[in-house]
This record gives structure tokens, sequence and C-alpha cells, in this order.
């Protein structure tokens, strides 16, 4: 099945489909789908997603989990010698099946070509470091060759890494890409936790947008302030959340190693950082479980504590209230959405660098954010407690507001009024924990 490629839209904060339909991107990390699943599994956690609203699956070919010695679920590994010139084509065939099962099902692959621990060692990962310039431009050819008519794919380069020294291999292998299919792709590329890929790579030729990596270890990461940064900087670039705390990972407060007796994130954590990221000036969100990115299953050693199965965690409740914030922005004129913390005049902007003792803080927990239209039609303010009391200065809309609370669990909206304009005071709900105020003018 053929989809319309994904691009970056006109005014270089969206994407939108080659045809210009606006696309949210709604993304889930599935790094060991390649890896760890036979098809038939692939097929089931595909379907699954695709009835839950996500349109994009982020993979990694080469993958973390000693993904070059352990073979897959058919038994091949990915290449021969540890070569990357010397793909196994066995193992790619899974690879072609899976991204174009995915296609059927209307579905995007954010496709990495490998695993940062193959071009960058002293971090974390088994590797080996088996990537230089010369090599990974004759990878990145063979893949672009390969997957030149599969329209599904955006290219996402990295993999938990800086790209700092190392910048001259990741070009070499977004080059071959473009060689290979003739022509330059959509490109971002995926960095460690709590750094975007603007540190490195924002005047890059091939990065067409900037993601970010806010990760696991904070409570009420301030992603919204990483959002901001990014999207403030020139050139315009979109830039997302492309790794945010993940449904059902373990939590760290105390700067220990991660371990349940401290809590795992919830769907309620999900919600909070996707909102306030996508608030702040984000063109979707990835969300993502601790068993779905690791394919957890009983027969396999658990990587952190992981529980409970994929099985399981794919139908985990953040994951299936995700697909309410996407039908909240696609709902409205979507192109002309632009941050409005200004709407917020009592709220502080917070620091971008936190404190590594200051795991969970209360002025972070209840930092709400705000987003609008630039044409002043509509305004989205997320409260992220009940019972919170803010001041929304709604004279930026182009006149009374109808006012409701949107229920980010659901998705239903209660109206509480019609008439709302200048310094207004609203106070969230005591059930949810969290709301969205939506103000819609009508004009």
């Amino acid at each position: 099945m053929h989809l319309p490629r994904i691009q970056v839209s006109a005014n270089r904060r969206f994407l939108v489909t080659e045809a210009g339909e606006p696309f949210f991107w709604l993304g889930d990390t599935a790094w060991e789908l390649f890896h760890r699943l036979t098809l038939a599994e692939a097929e089931h956690y595909l379907e699954v997603r695709r009835q839950q609203g996500f349109n994009i699956i982020q993979a990694v070919a080469l993958a973390e989990l000693d993904g070059l010695h352990t073979p897959n679920a058919n038994g091949h590994v990915p290449l021969c010698g540890d070569d990357p010139t010397r793909p196994n084509e066995f193992y790619f065939r899974h690879v072609d099946a899976v991204i174009r099962l995915a296609a059927q099902k209307g579905i995007y692959i954010g496709l990495l070509p490998t695993w940062g621990d193959k071009v960058h060692s002293g971090l974390w990962g088994t590797g080996p470091v088996i990537f230089t310039a010369e090599n990974a431009r004759v990878y990145g050819r063979f893949l672009g060759q390969r997957y030149r008519n599969d329209s599904n794919i955006v290219w996402i380069l990295g993999g938990d890494r800086p790209a700092e020294g190392y910048e001259e291999v990741w070009g070499a292998l977004a080059e071959g890409i473009a060689e290979g299919l003739g022509f330059k792709p959509f490109c971002t590329y995926h960095p460690r936790g709590g750094s975007s890929s603007s540190a490195w790579l924002h005047e890059a030729d091939w990065l067409d947008m900037n993601m970010m990596q806010s990760g696991h270890c904070l409570v009420d990461a301030p992603n919204w302030e990483m959002i901001r940064a990014d999207y403030e900087r020139t050139p315009v670039k979109p830039v997302l959340d492309g790794e945010p705390n993940y449904e059902h990972h373990p939590i760290d407060p105390y700067l220990r190693p991660w371990k349940p007796e401290y809590g795992r994130f919830t769907d309620y954590d999900v919600r909070k950082q996707a909102y306030r990221a996508v608030f702040a000036g984000a063109c979707g969100h990835t969300y993502g479980s601790h068993s779905i990115w690791q394919m957890y299953a009983r027969n396999r050693e658990p990587v952190t504590f992981a529980s409970p199965t994929w099985e399981e965690a794919v139908y985990g409740p953040g994951a299936q209230q995700m697909i309410h914030l996407k039908r909240l922005m696609l709902s409205r004129p979507y192109l002309s959405r632009i941050p409005a913390q200004d709407m917020l005049p009592d709220l502080p902007r917070l620091p971008l660098e936190v404190d590594v003792e200051d795991r969970v803080n209360p002025v972070r927990a209840a930092h709400a954010v705000a987003t609008r239209d630039s044409a002043g039609r509509y305004a989205f303010v997320y409260f992220p407690l009940p019972n919170q009391t803010l001041r929304v200065d709604l004279s930026a809309l182009n006149g009374a507001a109808h006012a409701a609370w949107y229920d980010p669990r659901t998705g239903h909206a209660y109206p509480i009024g019609d008439s709302f304009s200048g310094l207004a005071t609203f106070t969230s709900p005591l059930g949810g924990p969290d709301w969205v105020l939506t103000l819609d003018t009508g004009q």
C-alpha cells in the first residue's frame, strides 16, 4: 500500500503529507520490533497500535539488545561478519515484511538504520562499534535502494547517543540513504536522554526535524522547556519529544539505579509529558512503554525490571489515551497553532537545566502550558492538577470564548460557559487528575 510521504510544512513548524494534509506524529518506541518479534507477533502489535490511533512506529534495523549477534525470531543476524557492507538478505526480508505490513495498516515506520552503540562506544550497549564514514555510506545506500518504493518510512539516525565527534559518520549515513533513494528523504536524529539533536546537528542540511529525549529519570521533566528552546532556534525546524518517560518504567527519584520499589511511571505521567510538549510547540509526540521498547516476554531476561510482558503492556491505559491528544490537535485549524504561554501571566518560566538531585518538584508538577491559534480562533490550556486555579489572559482571542473541560482520559468535553473574555479565572474539576481547558470563539 502506498502512503503519502511525510515532509515539513511550509511554515517549517509542522509535518504534512506530500498532499499538504496535516500529519500529527503519534509515535511509539518499539525499538526491538524487527529483532525480537515474529511476523505474526508484529502483525498483532501493529494492529493494536492502529486501533489505538498511532501512526508511526520507531524501530531499529541493527537493534540495541545485542542486535548484531543474537538472531531475530527467524534465526537470522543482520550482517555477515559484523560488516555493514555485507547485509544478510534473510534478516532484511523480515524487516521488509514488517515495514510493508505497517503500510497496509496506514502506519509509518520511523526507521533507525542502527542503534548508536554500533557507532559510539563508551556509554552503554553491547555494540560492537562497526561503523566508519566509509562503510556507513555504503550501508545507507543499501537501505535507500532497498526501500526506495516504501513511502511509509521516515529516517531516524542516532540511537540514544550524542552526535559530537561522530558527525561525519552520521552525515555519511544520511548521504548514503539519499543516494540509494535517489532523493533527499525526511530525516531526524534520536539523541541520548536529556538532550536534543539540536545540540550538535541543528544546522545540518540532512536534519529536517529536531528530536529530543526527555528521558526516564525525572518526574515532570521539563520537556516543555526543551521544546521551547528548540522552537526558538533558527533556522526554524519542527521539534518533538521522541522518547519521554515510559509507561511501566521504574522511577529513579533518588539517584539510585532504576528499581520498581520507587514506583513506575503511570498513564498520568505519560499524559503530562505529552500535552505539555505538544502545547509548547511540538509537531507531535512519541509515547513509550518500558515493556514494549524491549518487547519483553517471560522467556527473556528483563531490562531494568521490565513488567508486564509486551503482550499485556500494549493495552496500557497511557497508550489507549494518546488518541485523544491527536484528535484534539486535529479538531481545530492545525497549521496555524502557536505556543501561548503568555496566556498564563502568573506562571514563571522554569529553568531548562534541572538540579539532578531535584527529581520530584511540586512547581514542575503544577506547571500548566497553553497553546492557541495564531488567528485567535481557539486556545487550549493544560491543567496538570485537579482543583487547580489559574488566571488565563484571553486578549489574544478574536472574541468571547466558549469554554469546556476536555478529559484527556476519555476525549469527552464538558461545556462550562459561552462568554469568557479578558482576564478570566478557571479552576479545574476535582476529578481527573488532569484536564484541558478548551476555548473557542466560533470565528
